[in-house]
């Protein structure tokens, strides 16, 4: 047999160069797209349920949010169990499937559980289900930082306020974009904020309540739609629009009327931009900077996600 075989590559020698080069080929395409990673990915199947709960102890998150989800998440198909993290102002629920459960469905038996259980919830409470990655998903981050003698458009130094909205309003929405990545985190700088802050006692003066200034925030800010005008064979459209741009026009709102005379949001509350309360901070080289990072879709190759990413990073930067 050996032989055998040994006389027929002899003899068409040029077909077994010829399927040794074709092996070579398909080695050489096959390692290029080889998903390759640090450690092998043993991430069971798993979907996270985080409720952000503001205000809210360790312990009434547990009672009032993560047991009710946690319970009524029993019985799912192909369950295996769930595990439960409450913090200050944050539940955590892992539910966690059997091996080989499509991470699709298992997603949808948990959204069909939760629209079950969000009448036994607060009201101001929403859950939402985590980015379809794994454990080992942090694949690519980047810091967002400014050369000290860059200058803003108003001729400013670049804040960090500056380079976190560059990020959140930038950068994200495009890597967003690139296929594989499923989620994209952000850790430091501040988000910009307008804080409206009532004085109670020229609220007092005026007659007025802090009711008074959240329903005219809410009134306030929004478009209105009024239909159309038909002229000579074409439509008009007819809206008001009510969104706030700058701090003038939050501070021109009118809440309401007091012995005839029209009280606005700057008679009875100081308007001023701000920054969000933080919790953690990033830092590069001894100061401050953003911090990004992207998370990988399930099952995607990380080799060719991340440099899809530095790619997009790439165009990004011009």
């Amino acid at each position: 047999m050996f032989e055998a075989l040994l006389r027929f590559a002899l003899r068409y020698r040029w077909l077994m160069v010829g399927c040794s080069l074709l092996i070579l080929l398909l080695g050489v395409w096959s390692f290029q797209r080889l998903p390759i990673d640090a450690v092998p990915d043993i991430t069971n199947v798993q979907v996270q349920i985080n409720t952000e709960a503001p205000g809210y102890s360790p312990l009434e998150v547990e009672q009032r949010v993560t047991f009710p989800i946690e319970s009524v998440m029993a019985g799912l198909p192909r369950l295996e169990r769930s595990r439960s993290l409450s913090r200050y102002g944050l539940s955590q629920v892992t539910v966690i499937f059997k091996e080989g459960t499509d991470i699709y469905f298992a997603r949808q038996q948990v959204s069909e559980r939760l629209q079950q259980v969000s009448g036994q919830l607060p009201p101001s409470l929403a859950p939402t289900l985590g980015p379809i990655t794994t454990g080992l998903g942090e694949i690519f981050m980047w810091t967002v930082d400014a050369d000290p003698q860059a200058r803003t458009a108003q001729g400013l130094p670049y804040t960090l306020t500056d380079l976190r909205s560059l990020q959140d309003w930038v950068i994200k929405p495009q890597l967003r974009q690139v296929p594989g990545v499923t989620e994209v985190n952000t850790i430091g700088g501040y988000a910009r904020q307008y804080h409206v802050q009532p004085d109670p006692a020229r609220l007092q003066a005026y007659g007025l309540t802090f009711r008074d200034v959240l329903t005219a925030l809410e009134r306030n800010h929004r478009n209105v739609g009024a239909g159309y005008i038909e002229r000579n064979g074409e439509q008009y459209l007819i809206r008001a629009p009510g969104q706030v741009q700058t701090l003038a026009e939050i501070a021109a709102m009118r809440v309401g009327q007091a012995q005839g005379v029209l009280v606005q949001l700057r008679d009875v509350a100081d308007i001023l931009e701000g920054r969000e309360l933080r919790t953690g901070a990033a830092t590069k080289d001894g100061h401050e900077v953003v911090l990004g990072t992207t998370f990988m879709l399930m099952g995607e190759n990380s080799r060719q996600v991340a440099q899809a990413v530095a790619q997009r990073l790439e165009t990004v930067n011009q």
